[in-house]
């Protein structure tokens, strides 16, 4: 299952680049990254080839012979799923619906949700964060990258004690804003809902991590970066995954 989808949602949190310029297209303005990688034609001329899904070798048990697939039909064969890109509701549909069999399949083994997002769509969070507080699997969740905004959440809504990051991942924290266009009334509309959403956010944040909520509050209203060390203090994972050479 490729978890790819360009589906847009209308709340969103996210930060949309990397490297260079990236502005988020969802909670605050614009962010710029301390270091833009550049090429330089003049040297040498770089042919990029498409790479595509990768695809491995699986036998079905049973089978004779092992066949070609995808390596997230691989991974989720294995209980894992892997979030990397921007959440929105194509993304969230396929998540649950992974969520949904692997949990009808066998509820006493966890699910294991990696993270390398920069976020995206609230609704289309909140979808996926009530799946994984409604099914009885544990969901394992490691942060191997970046996890910000939405996918932050996400990260801090694994089962408690099973909430990893790798060390260099980062998380950012930050809340919601929309952009409302119309008439006064329509803008008053999305502003209390938004207010609401906020609220929601915030309390589930505080539940997750045993932050107060006022402390929540003023540390999300600004784009807020944590290594993986400063997010194990905030509450927001649990353990730091070590090298094979340091946990030796």
């Amino acid at each position: 299952m490729a978890f790819v989808g360009t589906g847009v949602g209308t709340l969103r949190s996210s930060t949309s680049s990397f490297c260079g310029r990236m502005q988020g297209s969802g909670f605050h303005g614009e962010v710029f990254a301390t270091a833009e990688v550049k090429s330089s034609a003049s040297r040498a001329r770089w042919t990029m080839m498409p790479i595509g899904v990768p695809k491995v070798a699986y036998r079905v048990p049973g089978g004779q012979q092992a066949e070609w697939v995808d390596i997230y039909n691989r991974l989720y064969r294995e209980r894992i799923i892997f979030l990397g890109q921007e959440i929105d509701d194509e993304i969230a549909n396929q998540i649950i619906a992974v969520m949904l069999y692997l949990e009808s399949e066998d509820s006493e083994k966890p699910i294991y949700l990696y993270i390398n997002s920069p976020g995206g769509s609230v609704i289309a969070g909140m979808a996926i964060f009530d799946t994984m507080q409604h099914i009885k699997s544990e969901i394992v969740t490691i942060n191997v990258g970046l996890a910000a905004s939405m996918a932050s959440f996400l990260l801090a809504a694994g089962s408690k004690g099973k909430r990893f990051a790798l060390p260099h991942s980062r998380v950012m924290i930050h809340q919601p804003m929309g952009g409302a266009q119309g008439q006064a009334s329509d803008i008053q509309v999305e502003a209390q809902q938004i207010l609401r959403i906020r609220e929601n956010l915030t309390h589930e944040y505080a539940r997750m991590t045993g932050q107060e909520y006022e402390n929540l509050l003023q540390d999300m209203d600004r784009d807020n970066f944590m290594s993986s060390y400063q997010a194990r203090e905030y509450g927001l994972v649990d353990q730091i995954i070590e090298a094979k050479s340091q946990a030796q």
